[in-house]
């Protein structure tokens, strides 16, 4: 019999690619959906992947709701809790993002400590490591925190901040603080496994439909998903990643440096690398709550170290330009762009 591994989130963006990788490696996987009208179609969409979907099954559960925790953790011998809220948009009310991350991760882990599986790997984010820091000149490592406290600090990284500090202290006061793995992935570029473009392809998206003739002063890391269900899948098992947080970035670029590299594998299209002045940015944010939110953001560029997840691979990550493009390519391909 193989080993089993839960996948939270399975119908996601990174979950999806979790399975595969998951699949593609001899595990059986159980996903889990929030309803399992989903299951069919992650089925499906795994199958097309090449995936092996006989050692796929699936089971419902809520990150806000007790039932169904303990048994969709029987006979788990590693959980991958990749499931949690992911806005563009900073909701009025901040519990939307905060409480289903956090009693999300205490539900996961509390039911996989009563289970005893083996290890837990937690998809966290760098968000959870760059906010609210005075000094931006520096390169931001895994001992570094997201301030929760900042004004600076939004809700989006409030929420993996706390959801990870809960992770973190809900292992340690079991004396297991080595069975827990993180990895903090920067912005996941790279190939869709279906036409639902989530969050993360949005960036893509605006550089490659048109509208934009210029782009904001904005930065940001980038990592192709790829890799970063790689090191997921890798933090099971791997001796050195038990207790210790993982940064996964390829490198950090303006908006206007990532319209340079798509513009030569989307020739035919209007994408844009002049960058727009900070006064009509400004302008602009009067108007537009989404601007508003990032205002904050404008001619920041916060680089963290990568260098941990290339370490643990033993490769160089995949490019940001090459992950740039697969987005790309899967957005015309499921006609989202």
């Amino acid at each position: 019999m193989t080993d089993l591994v839960l996948v939270t989130g399975i119908s996601g963006f990174l979950g999806g690619h979790v399975a595969l990788q998951l699949l593609n490696s001899g595990y059986t996987v159980r996903g889990s959906v929030r309803n399992l009208d989903k299951a069919a179609k992650v089925r499906e969409t795994l199958a097309m992947a090449g995936a092996d979907v006989t050692r796929l099954e699936f089971v419902a559960l809520d990150l806000l709701a007790d039932n169904g925790w303990d048994e969709a953790m029987a006979g788990v011998r590693y959980l991958q809790h990749t499931a949690s809220p992911f806005v563009l948009e900073t909701p009025k009310d901040p519990d939307e993002l905060i409480r289903p991350a956090v009693e999300g991760t205490r539900r996961a882990i509390r039911a996989a400590l009563a289970a005893g599986v083996e290890r837990v790997v937690l998809t966290s984010s760098i968000a959870a490591i760059q906010y609210g820091h005075e000094d931006y000149s520096r390169v931001l490592t895994e001992a570094d925190w997201t301030n929760v406290e900042s004004a600076t600090t939004g809700a989006y990284p409030k929420s993996k901040t706390l959801a990870e500090r809960e992770a973190w202290a809900l292992m340690d006061a079991a004396d297991r603080h080595n069975d827990l793995a993180v990895i903090n992935p920067a912005g996941i570029f790279g190939p869709l496994l279906d036409e639902d473009p989530g969050t993360s392809s949005t960036l893509v998206r605006r550089l490659l439909d048109g509208r934009l003739p210029a782009v904001p002063k904005l930065a940001m890391s980038v990592v192709d998903v790829r890799d970063v269900a790689a090191l997921q899948v890798d933090a099971m098992t791997n001796p050195t990643a038990g207790g210790q947080r993982c940064i996964a970035s390829e490198g950090t670029y303006s908006m206007a440096e990532m319209g340079v590299m798509l513009r030569p594998a989307f020739p035919s299209r209007r994408v844009p690398t002049r960058e727009l002045p900070n006064w009509l940015l400004r302008a602009v944010a009067l108007f537009d709550r989404e601007v508003r939110d990032n205002m904050h953001e404008l001619g920041a560029r916060k680089r963290v170290d990568g260098r941990r997840g290339s370490e643990r691979l033993g490769r160089p990550l995949i490019s940001s330009a090459e992950a740039a493009v697969a987005t790309g390519r899967s957005l015309i391909e499921h006609k989202l762009v």
